[in-house]
């Protein structure tokens, strides 16, 4: 058995599969030590894992941003990259890493699995060499950041072009934003590492995913731009499979899903849902009058603030659950209009399911830029669409079949990974069997 350690930022879409990955790791005989926020403990502690509490510099509440960052509504576009990726990843990453050293520093740990955006794992693997320490492995659960020729920056959310004239565009576009506009963010990157004393990092902070031992992408290659930078120590494992629900879990209305309409179902997601007004009520409102059952998830916000949105009542053909269990319902589903969180995209390609995407927060743009790159939706282009617009792409993904064959080829390509969890778990016990044979790091 080995004993990992599992750092995440407090971050549902992050901490979510470390969780689910540390209950299916003890099934292979692994015990694993959560480290993470504080608000993710009951669901740590359920799970049959152990929690290890992230210190108050580095702990926030996803649902709750704004009190974290001041100010977030004032930025747009890059600006608001450049905002939130300092507040969430690297402002936290020296307390973090203190965390991280502390737990390492009993002895207790074979191994770190660490959530690729933990950034505070990155000053063990700079200033320790693989020989004198425990292995650390990278879990990402996001789109692909590393920066390369074949691609726009992260963060425009700019289709990667074929074309050599396309290639001189992303190498100048890497040049002058990391030189200009998203130069703040390597400077508050090395202050970050140097407050903990490691060295300079190779790259800027969008490359880090390589810097792990090993990295397991929770994603499908056809959802991702190809790079010709990505190393071999990279290897995607398809998402997570999201554990079955019991059918008491079901609500009342679950039998509507078998009447034969289209089943259209909307989210907002489990972070950017405080303000129903921006996706949840417009396209509801916008699919009042067609012929579909709409069915929507508030992600755990109570179900009375999408009625105050909608004016008091839903329109007869929409159903709503604060959450509805995607291993029962994204089968039954024809369409999926979302706010584009990575994990529930994925959830949806898994099943074939195609989709209207309406990013506008955190990586949600380039999810939706990859959405539409591969074929298998319509990007909106925005995190407020009007309700014509969310008609006309649910309209266009209905009775256009080319989406749903994209989506479908993803699903097949899901399909072939197999389950994540068996992976990574053969790649942990290689790895313990390899420092048995050879001792212990120093």
């Amino acid at each position: 058995m080995s004993r990992i350690l599992m750092p995440s930022s407090p971050i549902h879409g992050h901490v979510a599969p470390m969780i689910q990955l540390g209950r299916g790791l003890l099934e292979h005989g692994h015990r694993s030590t959560v480290l993470t926020g504080t608000k993710y403990r009951a669901a740590v502690e359920r799970a049959g894992l152990d929690f290890l509490p992230l210190p108050a510099e580095a702990d926030y509440d996803d649902a709750d941003l704004d009190a974290w960052l001041p100010g977030r509504d004032r930025y747009k576009g890059l600006a608001a990259v450049r905002h939130d990726i300092t507040g969430m990843f690297l402002r936290p990453l020296p307390a973090q890493h203190r965390a991280l050293t502390a737990a390492l520093a009993t002895g207790g740990f074979d191994l770190v699995l660490s959530e690729s955006a933990f950034l505070g794992s990155l000053p063990t693997l700079l200033a320790v060499p693989a020989t004198e320490r425990v292995p650390v492995l990278g879990i990402s659960a996001l789109p692909m950041t590393l920066t390369s020729v074949d691609c726009a920056p992260f963060g425009p959310a700019l289709p990667p072009g074929r074309s050599a004239l396309a290639r001189l565009r992303n190498r100048a576009l890497n040049g002058v934003l990391h030189a200009g506009p998203l130069k703040p963010l390597r400077t508050a990157f090395e202050a970050a590492l140097a407050e903990v004393g490691a060295p300079p990092a190779r790259g800027n902070v969008f490359d880090q995913l390589t810097a792990f031992d090993l990295t397991f992408q929770l994603s499908a290659r056809g959802l991702e731009y190809p790079r010709r930078e990505l190393p071999s120590t990279v290897h995607f494992v398809g998402p997570m499979r999201p554990a079955p629900r019991p059918a008491a879990d079901l609500p009342a209305w679950w039998g509507d899903l078998d009447g034969g309409r289209p089943v259209v179902h909307v989210t907002q997601g489990t972070t950017d849902n405080a303000d129903p007004t921006r996706l949840l009520a417009p396209a509801i409102t916008a699919l009042a009058g067609e012929d579909v059952l709409v069915v929507a998830t508030t992600g755990g916000r109570p179900v009375a603030e999408l009625l105050t949105a909608l004016g008091g009542e839903l329109p007869a053909n929409a159903r709503v659950g604060e959450f509805l269990p995607y291993d029962r319902l994204l089968p039954r589903t024809d369409v999926l209009v979302t706010n584009g969180g990575f994990g529930g995209v994925q959830q949806a390609l898994a099943h074939g399911v195609p989709l209207v995407v309406a990013g506008a927060t955190e990586d949600k743009p380039e999810v939706a830029a990859r959405v539409a790159w591969a074929g298998a939706g319509v990007n909106l282009r925005t995190g407020s669409p009007a309700p014509q617009r969310i008609r006309r792409a649910v309209r266009r993904v209905l009775h256009d079949g080319t989406h749903r064959r994209a989506a479908v080829v993803l699903q097949s390509e899901i399909a072939g990974y197999g389950d994540p969890v068996a992976t990574v778990a053969a790649a942990v016990a290689d790895l313990t069997s390899s420092r048995a044979a050879t001792g212990p790091a120093a």
